[in-house]
């Protein structure tokens, strides 16, 4: 573990604290709302770059790692921290969210405050599920994300607005269930939420005190996860969502939507669902990113992030 006090924390939630700030501000004040948005998302993406230092690029850890105990049962726990693979699409989020709300000086007109706090709450969700190392706070963060995205493009839309908002809600709560269900599976079969720790179980063979799934349940909980995250990508036939929202979505949408939020399904199949092999046993579920700990001598192949 390579403690970072709490960096991470301040990078998640300092984009809430300055959607707060504008809702203090008058809904009228249209010229102060959009500085102040456009300054703490400038701020947020100067946060994001200080991390670059601290990440040694091929490292084989974690870094900056935040551990608090949240909730004892079932075990949540506040878990964080960056690697090679979260880095950067941490920085990509942080450096299209003042883009985005560039892109809506002028366009944006009604209800300018809500929808500044809408784009800086859609920016909490992102980072928070780049950086979460527990699952159920990456699902939490995967939902919190879900909300802001289907508002911008339900009320800034445009003519069909409320049947992409709709339709993009449907089916992302549709692979959301499949990753719960994937998530209390393993927490059931691990009694942890921690990501880490249930690849340590995942790459240890059960006479070592590890966790060997039968190929069977190996796939349908591959199939969980990877359903969860196609939709997200999406992958045909899996993608007649995406349309409707670009089509629908106001500009700092379609820029948050094709920029960030697609690439979330990459990355869950990257964290999740590319196979890995340790020793004889096979697994559907791959190390989370490159956490040192995760892989004995004699494993025969490992996929670094």
């Amino acid at each position: 573990m390579q403690p970072g006090g709490h960096w991470l924390s301040v990078l998640i939630f300092f984009p809430a604290v300055g959607a707060l700030a504008l809702l203090i501000l008058r809904g009228e004040d249209h010229k102060y709302l959009r500085y102040l948005a456009l300054l703490v998302s400038l701020a947020e993406f100067l946060f994001s770059l200080f991390m670059v230092p601290r990440v040694p690029m091929g490292a084989s850890r974690y870094h900056l790692e935040e551990y608090l105990k949240w909730i004892n049962q079932p075990p949540i726990n506040y878990h964080l921290g960056v690697d090679g693979i979260s880095l950067f699409l941490v920085i990509l989020t942080t450096f299209l969210t003042p883009i985005s709300i560039l892109a809506s000086w002028k366009s944006i007109e009604r209800r300018v405050k809500e929808f500044f706090v809408m784009l800086l709450m859609l920016e909490v969700g992102l980072v928070g599920v780049f950086l979460s190392l527990d699952l159920f706070l990456f699902f939490l963060f995967w939902e919190v994300m879900l909300i802001p995205m289907a508002l911008l493009i339900g009320i800034w839309g445009h003519e069909r607005r409320v049947y992409a908002a709709v339709k993009f809600v449907l089916y992302t709560m549709a692979g959301s269930i499949l990753m719960l269900v994937g998530i209390i599976w393993l927490y059931n079969a691990t009694g942890t939420f921690d990501q880490p720790a249930i690849q340590v179980l995942l790459h240890t063979p059960a006479s070592q005190g590890g966790l060997e799934l039968p190929p069977t349940t190996e796939m349908l909980l591959f199939l969980a996860f990877f359903l969860a995250f196609a939709i997200k990508v999406p992958l045909f036939p899996l993608h007649t969502w995406l349309p409707d929202a670009h089509v629908e979505a106001p500009t700092a949408g379609s820029v948050m939507l094709a920029g960030v939020l697609l690439k979330m399904g990459t990355y869950g199949m990257i964290r999740f669902c590319l196979p890995g092999r340790t020793g004889n046993h096979g697994h559907h579920l791959r190390r989370a990113g490159s956490h040192g700990a995760a892989e004995p001598k004699e494993a025969g192949r490992v996929f670094v992030g």
